[in-house]
């Protein structure tokens, strides 16, 4: 609590030690700007309609880059350039599996394949099931980059409480089957944006997790494999350089974790 008030940003963090049935938590229900942590509740409802045999993960996907914004329905594109992974773009026209989308979105936060994969499982059904779950703080109204949305305030939002029920869900297989909940920690832990929270564990300790970054907001939240498990969300918001916020996230977690 003392570095944190050090500094200006916004800060909410939520630590749970399920197995010590101990936490700590800060603002854990401080609303933020979700950025891209919104891809694991679209994570946990894509594998529950695959599971419940609506999709399949070999399912063929055509990559387009047009969306529909939900003020009024105009096109909107996104921008290969302001995409934190731009590999998807040269597959235009192309078919690739549903399940090479879902890792993309979390492992390389593809805001396409993001927003492929939404057009599918539907935003409000993305809903449903995280406060299903008991994340009924969560609220993901729509796809990435719609401009229209955003002018007029309609964002994507969470707090610390609700992404740490999510990933709470997963770790205890209890979000979709044990079989599926057990590939959304595999794609989790392929991360490759591991700046937060794994800088803060010991190394060779399994961090599956998902970060969110936009202009002056930074978040990591994982399932932390150390001696035993943990739960682990630190969101942040107003800190300029995102190394600043990578080192405070990777701060705190030294700081809670055994």
């Amino acid at each position: 609590r003392e570095r944190i008030a050090q500094d200006t940003a916004a800060v909410g963090v939520d630590y749970r030690d399920p197995a010590r049935h101990d936490g700590v938590a800060i603002k854990p229900l401080l609303r933020f700007h979700a950025a891209s942590t919104m891809k694991v509740p679209v994570l946990i409802e894509l594998a529950r309609q695959v599971d419940r045999g609506e999709h399949r993960w070999d399912e063929p996907v055509t990559v387009r880059n047009e969306f529909k914004s939900i003020v009024d329905g105009s096109p909107y594109h996104l921008d290969a350039g302001d995409d934190s992974d731009s590999t998807l773009y040269r597959f235009e026209g192309q078919a690739v599996p549903l399940s090479r989308l879902a890792r993309l979105m979390i492992t390389r936060s593809s805001n396409l394949a993001t927003n492929l994969i939404i057009e599918r499982v539907g935003p409000t059904r993305v809903n449903a099931t995280a406060h299903a779950l008991g994340a009924d703080s969560i609220a993901v109204l729509r796809g990435v980059e719609d401009q229209k949305a955003f002018d007029r305030g309609i964002i994507n939002e969470t707090t610390a409480r609700g992404l740490l029920l999510l990933l709470e869900a997963i770790a205890s297989g209890k979000a979709v089957s044990t079989e599926a909940s057990a590939r959304m920690v595999e794609v989790l832990a392929a991360q490759k944006f591991n700046d937060g929270i794994p800088r803060g564990v010991a190394p060779g300790v399994r961090v599956a997790h998902k970060t969110g970054t936009i202009t002056k907001i930074h978040h990591d939240a994982a399932i932390v494999y150390g001696r035993r498990p943990a739960l682990l969300v630190i969101l942040t918001r107003g800190i300029e350089k995102e190394a600043d916020s990578d080192a405070l996230i990777a701060r705190i977690t030294r700081a809670l974790l055994p």
